[in-house]
């Protein structure tokens, strides 16, 4: 999932790691937690993938470094990565920023559309619905049809009841919680509809006027 929401966050516009971490946050809410630990490992796959890759800003020059003497190898590498990752720009320092390529681009589309197990998963549903704007229409509404039939066996097994569920646990709490669950769910599959149906009249072609004319 995080690799969904960072090419997503970087189909707007490019930024570095710290507003990847605020955007997500806003977008989600502050449920939805994602350290830097794992954000920039991402960050680094996804760039050795080939999905999004580093940009400088306008006007920024690569930071000077003391000399320390020849070195070769790995730590000859270390050091040209912390050039590329040090910029000035106006005489400060600067955070490295990434962009989508035309590569991620296409694996954003991929994983958006992905029937994977996670179907009824709330928070992966939610990410996908976040960047669901740049799926094609048709794609769109299997999304968000894929979503209602979810919720409608949801809702048709929370309305059975369970032959497991004895009297003694059966109590108001208990209940009450599968009462909840159940409204809830019913609440969720009413918002989906009302998003399909908005979907399908912004996707009906307009009618002609005179064959409405003929149509009369």
């Amino acid at each position: 999932m995080l690799e969904l929401a960072v090419l997503g966050l970087l189909k707007e516009q490019p930024l570095h790691g710290y507003e990847l971490k605020k955007r997500l946050g806003e977008t989600l809410g502050f449920l939805w937690g994602v350290s830097y630990g794992s954000l920039y490992p991402a960050l680094r796959r996804l760039e050795r993938d080939g999905a999004i890759e580093s940009v400088a800003p306008a006007g920024a020059v690569p930071a000077p470094i003391a000399p320390t003497g020849s070195v070769t190898g790995d730590l000859a590498a270390a050091r040209l990565r912390s050039v590329a990752d040090r910029l000035v720009t106006g005489g400060r320092r600067t955070r490295k920023a990434y962009r989508i390529t035309e590569r991620g681009e296409a694996r954003l589309l991929e994983l958006l559309m992905a029937d994977d197990e996670r179907a009824d998963d709330e928070r992966a549903f939610a990410l996908k619905l976040a960047f669901c704007r740049h799926l094609p229409d048709d794609s769109r509404l299997q999304l968000l049809e894929r979503r209602r039939q979810s919720l409608v066996e949801r809702l048709d097994g929370a309305r059975r009841p369970s032959r497991t569920i004895t009297s003694i646990s059966d109590d108001r709490y208990t209940r009450s919680l599968r009462e909840h669950r159940t409204r809830s769910t019913q609440r969720d599959l009413e918002w989906i509809e009302e998003l399909i149906a908005l979907e399908h009249a912004e996707l009906a072609p307009a009618q002609d006027p005179a064959q409405e004319g003929a149509s009369k």
